[in-house]
Order: structure tokens, then sequence, then C-alpha cells
């Protein structure tokens, strides 16, 4: 468990600035955090509270709220193999079974080399594409089971450059200049929106 680095500290501070309210850049930090250790320590959410003012309960609060974020290691490439209606109409649940048998492992382990942690998981919102996967959040769709084990042992070898570690939310960070920042005025200090007062009855805008 750790906090975040001083080279992401920066990076949050960063992420600070474009932002009204300090408490609005508290996804983007624990993004910030995951993509650090691979998952959201109990040091970094602290870290995170202590630089947008709130608790660390709060910070908790929100992680544990989304499903991206993992609160403990787990392995390289996190497979998400979804098992609602439309995929398990189309096979999800043999799926499943084939990645245990093909990775060793059950839904929720670990394989011992650290590569793969397999999960069996709600609608990822692509049922037109099933039974489909995603590994570290990148789909896999209309999956045979000679895809997924091409698949991992594509991954296994280091074919598919397209997957990044887990954690990792973007290849290429943004970076945007004070010139190009917008709407940051916190809304308290800007007055009453013009469309808002355009549709108020007559005598409340006179």
């Amino acid at each position: 468990m750790s906090r975040l680095s001083p080279a992401n500290e920066a990076i949050a501070k960063e992420l600070l600035s474009h932002y009204p309210r300090a408490k609005s850049a508290l996804i983007p930090m624990l993004h910030l955090a995951q993509e650090q250790d691979g998952y959201v320590a109990n040091d970094a959410m602290e870290h995170i509270a202590e630089l947008i003012g709130v608790t660390p309960a709060e910070v908790m609060g929100t992680c544990t709220f989304y499903e991206m974020f993992v609160l403990h290691p787990v392995g390289k490439y996190k497979i998400d193999i979804c098992t609602n209606l439309s995929c398990q109409l189309l096979g999800a649940e043999e799926l499943l079974h084939h990645a245990e048998e093909k990775l060793g492992i059950r839904a929720g382990g670990t394989t011992d080399d650290g590569l793969f942690t397999l999960e069996d998981v709600e609608c990822i919102a692509a049922c037109t594409e099933a039974p489909c996967l995603q590994v570290n959040y990148r789909y896999e769709l209309r999956l045979e089971h000679s895809d997924f084990d091409k698949m991992v042992d594509d991954l296994r070898s280091g074919k598919r450059k397209d997957i990044p570690d887990h954690g990792t939310l973007a290849k290429v960070r943004q970076h945007i200049t004070a010139d190009r920042e917008a709407g940051i005025t916190p809304p308290e200090t800007t007055g009453t929106p013009a469309w808002f007062t355009s549709r108020l009855p007559a005598e409340e805008n006179a």
C-alpha cells in the first residue's frame, strides 16, 4: 500500500486545477492511484482525501461504488467475463468455465504467475456482441473458446501490445494548458445562468 508518488502527486495537483471544486477531481485521482499500483491502496485514498479536502470515508465510498476500481492487488491482466442474460444465452457460462480450465483458477482468483485475474461480472454494455469480456476494460467480442485461448496465449507471450497493464486508463496523458481551460469558475460565483432566467415566469424576470 502506498501514497501517491511525488510525480503522481504533481499530476493530481494539475488535475485539481481543472475543476471548480476540488471534490470533482476525485474519480480522475482514483484512476491515477490505480494506475500507480494496479489497484487503489488505502494509503493512496488517504492521500487523495488530504489533497481534495474530504474524509477518507468519502473517497472510499466513491471508490467502492464503481466497478472499475479494485481495492486489492490483481493480475497484470484482469479478465472480466460477462455472464448476464444476453451473454449467458450465447454461451457465457460455458466460456467462463472454459476460462477457469485454461487459466487453472476459479473466478475471483489470480494465476500463480500474477499475470491473470479472472472475474465473473454483470453486464458490460455490449449485449449485441455477446458473449463478450473485458481485459483491463478493453473489449473482446463474440468469443469462441478458441478465441479466448489465443487471447490468453498472446497476452502471455507479449504479442498483445494493445492492452496495457491493469490500472492504465490511457496510453497518453492529456495536459491542458491554462489558455485552453474552460468552465472552472465555481458556479456560485457566476450568478443565475441565462438559460435558466429565460425560462422563469415573466413576473420573476421583472
